[in-house]
């Protein structure tokens, strides 16, 4: 029987440890492959796993064909939805599974209709998975954890990819990581997981020493008379000008941004001594 391993498809499929495949592999050595694998055609969708391990040691198995795909956008949708509702595929890689279902359905969805050309003027529907809500709900994650896997997946390094999907860091932890250049990503994996969430605590450390407290509102009452003598309106008259206001903002932004780098270096010869001393 020709099967042909589509690399695409079985990209959607987390390899499994090394527990996991060992326990696999006893199972079909003492019952034998008893799920049949899944075929579009002659291509493998359903059973890469039980279909390496059989032909490695020779144990029969059985095939069933899966007509109802017109194309392999199908079969992708088809996989994505069989995986997310597995118990044992990770958050994050749920994660990456939904926001990938709706790349695929973006794609086959016609074009938006503006209010304009649609009937009565009323807006057009909106096509599936077009929010991140949807994305979230799909995946069985919260939004805020969609928005940092698609953080990861843009500015994280591939040493920073694995960690987070064999679970050394977390998604928070992750994305937080993610904002150092790549090479300091590398070398934070490096030292493990420890250093991993050190680096995530320090980065959050900074971003809060550095953000801005809210400025109290002024609270003027409707019941007492304006005179032009009480202290809001003294403060009111003495105002800065837009300019000055604007000067003073950009004096105050580049005294941070000099604070950030000093304290990026810092935090780099942190994690060089952590590195050394691990």
């Amino acid at each position: 029987m020709n099967i042909t391993i589509n690399q695409v498809l079985q990209a959607y499929i987390d390899p499994l440890t090394a527990s996991e495949y060992a326990a696999l592999e006893r199972s079909l050595l003492a019952e034998g492959c008893r799920d049949a694998l899944v075929l579009w055609n002659d291509v493998l969708i359903d059973g890469h796993n039980r279909y390496a391990i059989c032909r490695q040691h020779g144990i029969d198995f059985k095939t069933i064909q899966n007509t109802s795909f017109t194309s392999l956008d199908d079969v992708m949708l088809w996989m994505i939805d069989n995986h997310l509702a597995r118990r044992s595929v990770s958050d994050f890689q749920r994660g990456v599974l939904a926001l990938r279902k709706k790349e695929i359905v973006a794609a086959r969805s016609p074009a938006p209709v503006s209010a304009q050309d649609a009937p009565d003027g009323e807006n057009a529907p909106k096509p599936p998975m077009s929010t991140r809500e949807e994305v979230a709900k799909a995946a069985r994650l919260s939004s805020n954890q969609i928005s940092q896997i698609e953080k990861i997946q843009k500015a994280a390094s591939p040493e920073l990819v694995q960690a987070v999907r064999s679970g050394t860091i977390s998604i928070n932890a992750a994305a937080t990581v993610a904002s150092l250049p790549p090479e300091e990503q590398v070398a934070a994996v490096a030292g493990g997981k420890k250093l991993l969430r050190q680096a995530a605590k320090e980065i959050r450390e900074q971003r809060a020493a550095t953000r801005t407290p809210r400025e109290p509102k002024v609270h003027v009452s409707q019941d007492t008379p304006e005179t032009g003598n009480e202290p809001w309106a003294e403060n009111a008259a003495q105002a800065p000008s837009e300019t000055e206001r604007l000067r003073g903002e950009i004096a105050s932004l580049k005294q941070k941004v000099a604070q950030l780098q000093a304290e990026n270096v810092e935090l780099n010869q942190r994690i060089a001594t952590l590195i050394d001393a691990s």
